[in-house]
This record gives structure tokens, C-alpha cells and sequence, in this order.
């Protein structure tokens, strides 16, 4: 384990590094996200031993946008035989942005989990198995990873997606055109749409991070709330899969799996070690926090985080 009085030092200099930058732009093409404060910026490492540290505006909630890919990830895996949802989404990085409407994989399915079209049919899957329950019991599912009882959902946000999110509804019906729903499209962009809006602070995030580190436990000798079987399937994805189109640059940079979301949050997970979160809500045009990637890649450089250092 690493040292605490090392992480603290570590972490202060990257906040402070990080935060002089002032680059990116707010995700105005939703709404509700571009009149957030700019200049928030919380960064949290908890290690699997529930020793958490933490800078910066740490109690700032923010909606998880796609980080919620992760928890649904999760999820379908944990409920969900595998041979079904590798008949609807795959497992290869598509080197395109989350959002594109990109034609399916040679087997006629989403790329991934990672990006919208695998999300979307993930989200379709969890209406199957969860029935009219889907967003009670997801959402349940996706706290209790956190070792929280619940997740607010930030209505204001969810209408703005449902109102504007036509990109998101070509995807819908794309998935619908090549029978990969069973569901009504309205019904499952809802169920999606309504993970994205879900919210919690770098604290929660870096928490969950720690039990995808911790083999699905959380953190300090907590309860299993994930199969291991379940962690490493999803950890492999989001190394690969995780960062987009910048996947590739991440993994030799940064060798770490990942999760962006467009609200300028980072989930960032060191096997066996640390979750770590960032939250800053100017975005690259990857949909990424610009201070967020800057400071974990500080962080990985400075402490050694490299898979394969």
C-alpha cells in the first residue's frame, strides 16, 4: 500500500498544477450542463483499504453521464447471461466518438459497452430483466457499488437529455432497425437517459473505483457487491474501450482502465490499489475534463500507476 502521507503530498500538487489550466469548454449541447460553475474541481483517491483522500470542491455533485456505462456494464453482466448480451454488444473499441452513429460490428452489433449504441442496448436489456423496476433496481444496483443507499437523479438534467437528445434517438432507432431492442425506443433512451442524470461527488466515484480495484468488495472490508468475474470483464473494457478515440494515447500514457463522462467527471481505477475520481467540468472535444485527464496523468506518472510500469 501506498504511503498516505505520499498520496496527500502527490495529490496537492496536481490539484494545483491542474487547476492553473483553464482550457475546454462546458458541454453546451446539454443544456442544464452548460450553466454549471466552470471553475469547480474536486479530485479523491480511496485505496482498498478505505482510506480515502481528497481536494478541492470534493462535496460537489455532479450527474455521471457516461460513467453510468460502467454500472450498466456491470449490471447486465451480474444478471444477464453473457451469451445474450454478446448477441447485442461486443467488446471492440470503435475508434470513433462516444456519439457517433457508426454502423454495427461485423456481427451486426454495438462495438462496445463504452459508447452510446452499446449502452443503449445494455439499457434495453435491463428493461427485460428488471421489468417495470428497471430504474429502481439499476439505480440500487448502481449505489450500492458505492456503498451509498441511494443516488439522486438530477430531474432537470434528465428532461434537457429527453428534450434535445435526438442524436441519442438516431441511435435508438438504428439498434430498433436491426432488432438489437426489444423495447420501445422511448422506453429505453428513458431507462438510459435517467443513468446519465444519476449523481454523486469524486468521493462516491473514487470509492467505486476502489471496489473495482478491490475485486468487487468495497473498500475497508465491506460487503462484495460484485462478482470478481464481473470486475475483471469490465475493467478489461474500460482500458480498452473506456477513453474513445483517445484510447489508445491513454493506455500508453496513462496504462490504467477509465470512464469519462461529458460532465466533466473521471473514473479511473489502479488494480488492486486506488480509485481515483476527478471532477472539472470543461470538456476536451472527446468529452473529456481537460484538468481531469491533466492531473491523472500527473498522478499516474508520480506514483508510479503505469499497469505496466
Amino acid at each position: 500500500m501506498r504511503q498516505e502521507e505520499t498520496i496527500r503530498q502527490v495529490l496537492q500538487e496536481v490539484y494545483e498544477e491542474a487547476g492553473a489550466v483553464d482550457e475546454g469548454e462546458l458541454a453546451g449541447y446539454i443544456p442544464q450542463l452548460a450553466s454549471v460553475n466552470p471553475e469547480f474541481f474536486a479530485l479523491s483517491v480511496c485505496d482498498t483499504a478505505g482510506n480515502c483522500y481528497a481536494v478541492g470542491d470534493r462535496g460537489q455533485s455532479f450527474t455521471l453521464q457516461s460513467v453510468s456505462k460502467v454500472l450498466a456494464h456491470a449490471c447486465v453482466l451480474s444478471h444477464c447471461d453473457e451469451e445474450r448480451l454478446g448477441q447485442r454488444v461486443g467488446v471492440e473499441p470503435t475508434g470513433e466518438d462516444f456519439d457517433s452513429i457508426v454502423k454495427l460490428d461485423q456481427h451486426r452489433r454495438a462495438f462496445n459497452p463504452m459508447v452510446n449504441t452499446g449502452a443503449i442496448a445494455i439499457a434495453d436489456l435491463l428493461l427485460s430483466i428488471y421489468g417495470e423496476d428497471a430504474l429502481p433496481k439499476s439505480r440500487s444496483f448502481f449505489a450500492s457499488t458505492m456503498g451509498v443507499d441511494s443516488l439522486d437523479i438530477d430531474q432537470s438534467v434528465f428532461e434537457s437529455e429527453l428534450a434535445t437528445g435526438e442524436r441519442n434517438r438516431a441511435i435508438g432507432h438504428l439498434l430498433k432497425n436491426f432488432k438489437l431492442l426489444d423495447h420501445p425506443v422511448k422506453e429505453v433512451l428513458e431507462l438510459y437517459f435517467a443513468h446519465c442524470s444519476l449523481c454523486a461527488t469524486t468521493d462516491q466515484l473514487a470509492r467505486l473505483g476502489a471496489s473495482l480495484a478491490n475485486g468487487g468488495q468495497l473498500p475497508g472490508g465491506g460487503e462484495r457487491v460484485l462478482d470478481p468475474a464481473v470486475v475483471r470483464k469490465v475493467l478489461s473494457v474500460m482500458l480498452s474501450c473506456g477513453m474513445y478515440n483517445d484510447a489508445g494515447r491513454w493506455i500508453y500514457d496513462v496504462g490504467l482502465p477509465a470512464k469519462s463522462g461529458v460532465s466533466g467527471c473521471l473514473l479511473v481505477v489502479v488494480p488492486g490499489e486506488l480509485g481515483i475520481a476527478a471532477y472539472s467540468p470543461r470538456i476536451d472535444n472527446r468529452g473529456t475534463s481537460v484538468r481531469g485527464l491533466m492531473a491523472v496523468r500527473l498522478l499516474s506518472e508520480r506514483l508510479n500507476l503505469h499497469l505496466f510500469a
